[in-house]
């Protein structure tokens, strides 16, 4: 199948997404179930609220899933569309956009990015913290087509192939993290924030401003404060801290955990 076609669907099939997910149905229609559909049918059979279509549900969840969506494809329901063109972990992307559509929902819902979470989606948060042109933003509260020719990097973008960025080996060895809702921001969060740190940007508790820009030395005090933007729920926060000085320092950091 040509991945521009869209799998037929029967009748049956049509009526379950129609009753179930109508939302989504004009979009399953164009081209087919994707990822995120499955992933939501999966969650409804999770919930059992499939019992009653148990059989067409089972014949859906059988079939492969069709090709991601070509990001070059303009959906029909949009409004206010611009185009964008920005490159993506590495790779040129260009689609239509509405005007209004964040980044964050633009790589969860048009590039399949889900890494980046939506926590608050009010820039509270840090849940949703990428990198913009080597600097860490909030896609939630970031403009998609304020994106147009820059370069954008998420978590799914730090590791290289199956060699993990230096930082996520740091969170794991330190167990920087516990429902891990908020980790794929603390992660960019940190790993811009020693780029700001090796360029000497200052912060509030930076104690001589005055001095020229330089690599700055930081304390915990200083990585807590920057990192003050990135909340943790569950309250992970030294093992965190800890797994950013030993990539900023380069030298091992006793483990919070095990120390406790």
């Amino acid at each position: 199948m040509d991945e521009h076609e869209s799998p037929d669907l029967t009748e049956d099939e049509k009526r379950l997404f129609a009753d179930l997910m109508p939302e989504d149905l004009n979009e399953i229609l164009d081209t087919g179930v994707n990822r995120r559909h499955f992933l939501k049918l999966m969650t409804l059979a999770g919930g059992g609220i499939l019992a009653a279509q148990s059989a067409v549900a089972e014949q859906l969840i059988a079939r492969p899933l069709s090709e991601t969506i070509p990001t070059e494809l303009v959906p029909a329901s949009i409004e206010n569309g611009v185009n964008v063109s920005l490159k993506v972990n590495g790779t040129a992307r260009k689609l239509a956009v509405d005007s209004r559509m964040t980044l964050l929902d633009t790589l969860r819902e048009r590039l399949d990015l889900t890494g980046s979470k939506k926590g608050c989606d009010h820039g509270q948060c840090g849940a949703c913290t990428v990198i913009v042109n080597g600097h860490r933003v909030l896609s939630c509260l970031t403009l998609a087509a304020s994106c147009e020719g820059k370069t954008v990097q998420t978590i799914e973008g730090l590791a290289q192939g199956s060699q993990l960025h230096p930082m996520q080996e740091s969170f794991l060895k330190h167990d920087g993290f516990q429902c891990g809702f908020c980790t794929p921001g603390q992660i960019c969060s940190a790993v811009a924030l020693l780029d700001e740190a090796k360029k000497g940007h200052a912060s509030y508790v930076t104690e001589n401003v005055r001095q020229s820009a330089g690599p700055a030395k930081l304390s915990n005090e200083e990585i807590r404060e920057r990192m003050s933007g990135n909340i943790c729920r569950c309250g992970a926060y030294p093992n965190i801290v800890a797994a950013i000085q030993e990539v900023h320092s380069g030298k091992p950091v006793e483990q919070v955990f095990r120390s406790v």
